[in-house]
């Protein structure tokens, strides 16, 4: 596997760049008990988290990984309103990047790659994040869950990407925690780079077989800078 043509990192978000579980947890558990459902722990929400929020949201009212089919689309809406209305009360404070992803994406944009966000989030809330944590203009483009009609692990976003930079498939490479990041590399025909410490609903990254596998954010240097 060689990565000497690579031009364009693309990463999620949720569970690679940052730890967002804290504050998702606050605003689906706050959603939940305003129509009257049962609450969400942090360590519970931890498993609900990665497909969107309204995935995100269903997860907790139904209180388990399959979402229950008698939830109605009218009150999922409500749901995914209230959720919204509390996540940007949060501020996002509780939110803390993972160890080394500040230096790496810095070194990593001084190098000249062209970096690009592509996560399920929705997209009115990842500018602010990045922002946050002093990480937003090293990414040419920032792409949420709402930009396009399918997410990941559909490849739209990285097609995208790679007809807008006119760049092959082999120049990309996919950062993520979870197996719809693994699923989109694939769907793109890019190699991938997996981060085990993330959100992956329980289960091991290594199963969706990335190109590369780690525990540490700050590895991805030593792939790509090599």
């Amino acid at each position: 596997m060689s990565l000497k043509r690579l031009k364009l990192v693309v990463f999620d978000l949720d569970g690679t760049i940052i730890d967002s579980v804290p504050d998702l947890a606050v605003a689906a558990d706050l959603a939940a008990k305003e129509l009257g459902f049962p609450g969400v722990k942090e360590e519970q929400a931890r498993d609900y988290v990665g497909n969107g929020a309204d995935i995100l949201i269903a997860r907790v009212l139904s209180q388990s990984l399959q979402i229950d089919p008698n939830l109605s689309a009218e009150l999922r809406k409500e749901a995914r309103h209230l959720f919204d209305d509390f996540y940007e009360a949060t501020g996002h404070k509780r939110s803390q990047l993972y160890d080394g992803v500040q230096e790496t994406v810095k070194q990593l944009f001084e190098a000249g790659y062209k970096l690009a966000v592509v996560t399920n989030k929705p997209s009115r809330f990842v500018p602010e994040i990045l922002q946050q944590h002093g990480l937003i203009d090293y990414f040419s483009d920032i792409i949420g869950g709402d930009c396009f009609e399918t997410r990941k692990p559909d490849p739209i976003a990285l097609n995208w990407l790679l007809d807008k930079y006119q760049l092959t498939a082999e120049q990309m490479l996919m950062v993520g925690d979870s197996k719809n990041d693994i699923l989109a590399a694939k769907n793109a025909g890019c190699e991938s780079f997996g981060l085990t410490y993330g959100y992956n609903h329980g289960e091991p990254l290594e199963l969706s077989k990335p190109t590369y596998i780690t525990d540490n954010f700050s590895d991805l240097l030593k792939v790509v800078l090599k």
